[in-house]
């Protein structure tokens, strides 16, 4: 006898987010990250205000969607992974799944010059506890400033860094679920990049406590005409691509609208009892042409 199908979660619902709500005293908003897990530090002096949103599934039309416009790109039926990836060795995603993300990417976005991976993070819903588990607030990974840090970190010389800074410059973030059936519980939910305001988008100071560097992400506030998506039942073999920043989108008349996504997890209110706990991996890369 053949298991039982499971039934994943699809079609459009309402779910409520979690959107920026500034602290309390008017301050600069900050993350402090890789915090240790005895730190009697809060990981953030700013809190967070759900709000329902409407959400539609891309399942039934994924083609309609790109990253000049939406800043995301599904990406469906892609070819296996190396046979000797094991996604608990860092070492091993380095040697087999790093190419693999290059190879998708040239694939898909022909013309980039110059491709660098600068760091990848896997999470998980099993357990409380774990190390990285799903972000359930509106964010974007990176601001215009935190970007051009991270060419300036990632580039081998000042120099180079200036030259490929002269041109178009992007970060995309590659995520895949890592479950053996469809995803059921902890969804991406992600915003068209062009129904997001620009004074919605309020820049993050982000503290790596362990190293001391700082960059920028972004958290997002509730507008009613943002439009949020998301795609059901993904698997293991499916894409997202998230923009989370193109320089061409700061250019006047430019044809990206908006070049950087708001994205979260959130709790799908269908999932079932038991559901398998969401595994996933984001790979983040800077992008050059």
């Amino acid at each position: 006898m053949s298991p039982p199908t499971t039934l994943h979660p699809s079609g459009d619902l309402v779910a409520p987010l979690n959107f920026y709500h500034p602290p309390s005293d008017n301050s600069p908003p900050y993350n402090l990250a890789d915090l240790p897990p005895t730190s009697p530090l809060p990981p953030r002096n700013y809190s967070s205000l759900p709000h329902p949103v409407h959400l539609i599934d891309i399942r039934s039309n994924p083609s309609l969607y790109n990253l000049d416009t939406h800043s995301f790109l599904p990406l469906l039926s892609q070819p296996p992974s190396h046979p000797l990836l094991d996604f608990s060795s860092p070492s091993s995603i380095e040697t087999h799944y790093y190419p693999e993300i290059i190879s998708l990417l040239h694939r898909t976005l022909p013309g980039a010059h110059k491709i660098i991976i600068f760091d990848h993070t896997l999470r998980t819903s099993s357990s409380p506890t774990a190390p990285r588990i799903p972000v359930q607030r509106v964010h974007i990974d990176q601001t215009p400033l935190s970007a051009i840090k991270r060419v300036h970190r990632h580039v081998s010389s000042p120099e180079e860094a200036s030259q490929l800074l002269s041109g178009r410059y992007r970060i995309i973030n590659v995520w895949r679920p890592l479950n053996k059936t469809p995803v059921e519980t902890y969804p991406l939910a992600f915003a068209s990049s062009d129904s997001v305001r620009d004074e919605d988008i309020i820049p993050v100071e982000h503290r790596y406590t362990q190293t001391g560097y700082i960059g920028q992400t972004a958290a997002v506030k509730y507008h009613p005409d943002q439009k949020w998506y998301y795609l059901s039942g993904m698997t293991t073999d499916e894409r997202l691509l998230l923009q989370c920043f193109d320089s061409e989108a700061l250019k006047d008349g430019s044809k990206v609208k908006g070049g950087r996504l708001p994205h979260t997890a959130f709790e799908d209110p269908r999932s079932r009892e038991g559901a398998e706990g969401r595994e996933s991996i984001e790979v983040r890369c800077l992008f050059f042409g």
